[in-house]
């Protein structure tokens, strides 16, 4: 077992059939790898899906007609390993020698050692100059006609550069940044500039700071002063707003529907000295007294995530939206429930779509008179991020110099104090 070789078959689950990366990691075959093999076998898959536009511009001239899948996420793999660089003779040699292990693929070794020698007699400009991978046919018509084709152009190129680390702190922004050799982004969060094992770096074993993408730090900013407010975080899993709400003082119920999920968020509350009360159960049917803030990060598409996770348009599709508005709106209904009078609330989603942001808080806003919409407030906000209804919409196009940042959608809400919620 080789970790190409596992590499290869877990992109064939994905591409072929719809699994998501973290499903075919979980598989039996790569507990057999070493850590450092598993490190290379998700490395070439990651790679391999976020370069997938320019490797099939590169392979499509060379080919009279598309392999089985197999064989063209094979000559897809070795060509992103080989642009990425790798050596021109090992790629070939290790690609031949994967299609000669399966018999369906092994007739295919002569056209994969030829197709794959044409490759690496190619030079970097053709590469950089390749279509990056266009976002799928459910979503991208969505986005040109929200924002337009350069910004969708611009969110496809921001998708093609490997995301860097982000890391809330609990305190002492600058001084982190200094130890870590990483900056102070101007919305609070310490982007790092280097990659390496992160449970190796300092701070990590006393709790000083967890990762977490600097737009899905933003969130928490909005609900302001938080300390000794009861706070309950909805869909809290795996906990960094969590972590976010006890560093800045808060009485914290995480809620999550998932087990194994919320056992992660212990280990993440363990491992930083943070304290929550943590509630796995059903958030449309957990009972509680009302609190003073609530923040719902709401389940969702997670199309604005795709450049930490581009396994999600072979996955994610046109059915599963709707499902999803009505999830999304069956959640803001219960959370203005459990709100006290006066009591303030975030919504958020990591999605691209109006259909999971803007367009939801304008439909909350139609159904009752008892919450109104509160402007943003947080370090680092630019006016361009300001939508119209009030709300907070964030692109991965955004520093674009800087290393960009999640797409995410977030809205700051406070009840009137009326005695008719949603």
């Amino acid at each position: 077992m080789s970790p190409r070789l596992v590499a290869l078959d877990g992109l064939s689950q994905i591409i072929g059939e719809g699994r998501m990366l973290s499903e075919v990691t979980g598989d039996q075959l790569w507990e057999d790898l070493t850590p450092p093999e598993r490190a290379t076998a998700q490395r070439l898959m990651t790679e391999t899906l976020r370069y997938l536009g320019r490797a099939d511009h590169l392979l499509t001239p060379l080919l009279q007609r598309q392999p089985p899948l197999r064989v063209m996420n094979l000559l897809r793999m070795a060509t992103v390993e080989f642009m990425t660089g790798g050596a021109a003779h090992g790629v070939v040699n290790e690609a031949v020698k994967l299609a000669g292990r399966n018999k369906k693929t092994a007739p295919m070794k002569g056209l994969v050692n030829a197709v794959l020698r044409k490759i690496t007699a190619l030079d970097a400009e053709a590469w950089n100059n390749a279509p990056d991978t266009m976002l799928p046919k459910w979503l991208r018509p969505k986005l040109v006609k929200a924002w337009s084709k350069p910004v969708v152009t611009a969110i496809e190129r921001a998708h093609a550069v490997p995301p860097p680390v982000d890391l809330s702190v609990k305190e002492d922004a600058e001084g982190w940044a200094e130890k870590l050799g990483g900056v102070v982004l101007p919305t609070g969060s310490v982007r790092l500039s280097a990659r390496g094992q992160l449970s190796a770096l300092p701070g990590f074993e006393t709790g000083d700071w967890w990762v977490q993408d600097a737009a899905a730090a933003i969130p928490v900013q909005l609900l302001g002063d938080v300390k000794d407010q009861r706070v309950l975080d909805i869909c809290a899993a795996p906990g960094g707003k969590t972590m976010q709400l006890a560093a800045k003082g808060a009485h914290v119920t995480a809620l999550d529907i998932s087990a194994p999920r919320m056992a992660r968020l212990s280990e993440n509350l363990t491992r930083t000295r943070l304290s929550a009360e943590a509630v796995t159960a059903d958030a449309l049917t957990y009972e509680a007294d009302a609190f003073d803030a609530i923040l719902l990060d709401a389940p969702c598409t997670a199309t604005g995530t795709i450049r930490r996770h581009p396994d999600l348009p072979c996955v994610k599709t046109q059915t599963s939206i709707t499902d999803l508005v009505a999830l999304q709106r069956a959640l803001l209904k219960r959370t203005v429930e459990r709100l006290q009078p006066y009591g303030r609330m975030v919504y958020c989603t990591c999605s691209l779509l109006r259909e999971e942001g803007e367009d939801q808080i304008k439909w909350l806003l139609s159904q009752t008179d008892d919450l109104e919409i509160l402007p943003p407030e947080a370090p680092g906000l630019e006016p361009d991020w300001i939508s119209p209804e009030g709300g907070v919409r964030l692109r991965p196009d955004y520093w674009p110099d800087a290393g960009g940042m999640d797409g995410f959608y977030m809205a700051l809400l406070r009840r009137k104090g009326g005695s008719s919620p949603v």
